[in-house]
């Protein structure tokens, strides 16, 4: 006879497929002193007893319970009735047997989605939502509780009080450990390019906790202060506070917390000699190549590279980057005029980049993609933008006189001698109209 099984499915290193022999026999054909496993469906009152009942006769038991912790509704009530005794008291002991007993494992955060089968043999499919807490780890300390930002109804108190993200419903929650509610990915951080979590940094920044805010984003893109000063914002058109008056202001935000702690923080310079000291990266490896095999070439010093360069850095990497121009920055530098982004704004993200160990190697250009694996990296990353204008295609456009915009804006960026007359006609899109106006304002 086929072993029955109770299959899990679901996401995380937390589910994982349960076996179990029948309960009993329902067939002549079948020993009748077989004893096997059984599963109950919801971890109440009702639930947790008739687990104890099985366990205790030898049997083994799966409690399935949807919420984080078993009890259901009996442990929201203060007194039973008609006795008016304690329902906590009387549960407690209940809960905290079923959480040790041997017979009785526990599937929390889940749902039966399919029972198939006959008496004796069933097959069951449980769909497990992950609890993004490892319940073999938590303490149960709630060192986490206070200094989560996100604060939301607690159900358990039926939305009369709040709680926070990470949460454990009630203190002698089974199992003791907590869990975290995500609600999906929200709008702002579906829309963001780099994926940034808007409403994490921004819920740290309501708090006062800037420095932690700032660590948010540089998860996500190691320049806070230049894309809080030049991005388009398209968070904010898809922010569901619009709905009620304004979208909150992401971008501004994300100028002000880097500002803030740039202020308060001086960079060292890439040229110390200190320790590398790296804080701790959640996409860094778990096991590192050997050293010699850490090196990677990245061609190129803009935002792609210079992302590139930081995010391999902080895994423990050891990029050195090509550039070559004299600056680095690529289209930040050379693209956007000083007015929207002020240099010592960029050159103080890049140093912070640089001072990971990063190495930067300008007037540096790559002329050989095989010379640097010669040249012992064991990677090339490249970065090269897209430097190249657009053409209109149209008579008189390779006329002298007319410029496009990207080489334009490069010469002025690097201080080269431009000679336009005394009428000058700028066509193109409206949003780069003021930055090739201005930028060349001092031609």
């Amino acid at each position: 006879m086929a072993e029955p099984k109770v299959d899990v499915v679901g996401a995380g290193s937390l589910t994982r497929p349960l076996t179990a022999k029948p309960v009993g026999d329902c067939k002549e054909s079948r020993s009748a002193s077989v004893v096997g496993a059984s599963l109950v469906v919801g971890g109440g009152i009702a639930g947790v007893q008739a687990a104890l009942d099985l366990a205790g006769s030898g049997i083994k038991v799966y409690l399935l319970e949807r919420s984080p912790t078993i009890g259901g509704k009996m442990a929201q009530l203060d007194k039973t009735f008609p006795t008016n005794d304690c329902a906590m008291c009387i549960i407690s002991p209940k809960l905290v047997e079923a959480g040790r007993h041997p017979n009785i494992e526990i599937i929390a955060t889940a749902d039966l989605l399919k029972l198939e089968g006959e008496p004796g043999d069933f097959t069951a499919t449980i769909l497990r939502r992950p609890r993004y807490v490892d319940i073999d780890k938590c303490t149960a300390c709630a060192d986490c509780v206070a200094v989560c930002p996100i604060h939301v109804p607690s159900e358990f108190n039926e939305g009369l009080a709040q709680r926070t993200a990470i949460f454990k419903p009630y203190a002698q929650a089974v199992p003791n450990a907590y869990a975290v509610t995500k609600k999906g990915t929200s709008p702002c951080k579906a829309t963001c390019p780099a994926g940034t979590s808007a409403q994490g940094y921004i819920a740290l920044i309501s708090e006062g906790r800037y420095e932690e805010a700032l660590e948010v984003i540089k998860q996500y893109n190691p320049f806070p202060a230049t894309v809080g000063r030049v991005c388009h914002h398209p968070c904010e058109g898809e922010c569901n506070r619009g709905k009620v008056d304004k979208p909150v202001s992401i971008c501004a935000l994300k100028r002000f917390v880097a500002d803030a702690v740039y202020e308060k923080r001086p960079v060292s310079s890439p040229d110390d000699q200190g320790p590398r000291e790296l804080s701790p990266f959640p996409l860094a490896p778990q096991e590192l190549p050997p050293e010699d095999k850490r090196r990677i070439a990245v061609v190129g010093s803009g935002p792609c590279g210079l992302t590139a360069a930081y995010f391999l850095a902080r895994m423990g990497y050891r990029p050195t980057i090509f550039e070559a121009l004299p600056v680095p920055g690529g289209m930040m530098r050379v693209g956007i005029p000083a007015y929207r982004l002020p240099r010592r704004v960029l050159r103080r993200e890049i140093d912070e980049i640089l001072h990971l160990g990063v190495e930067l190697k300008l007037n540096h250009a790559v002329r050989d993609i095989n010379q640097l694996f010669t040249d012992g990296y064991s990677a090339i990353f490249l970065a090269i933008g897209a430097h190249e204008a657009q053409h209109l295609a149209i008579p008189g456009e390779d006329a002298k006189g007319v410029f496009h915009g990207v080489p334009f804006l490069r010469s002025v960026s690097l201080g080269e001698e431009i000679r336009l007359g005394d009428r000058v006609v700028v066509a193109g899109v409206p949003t780069r109209i003021p930055e090739v106006t201005f930028g060349g304002a001092g031609s």
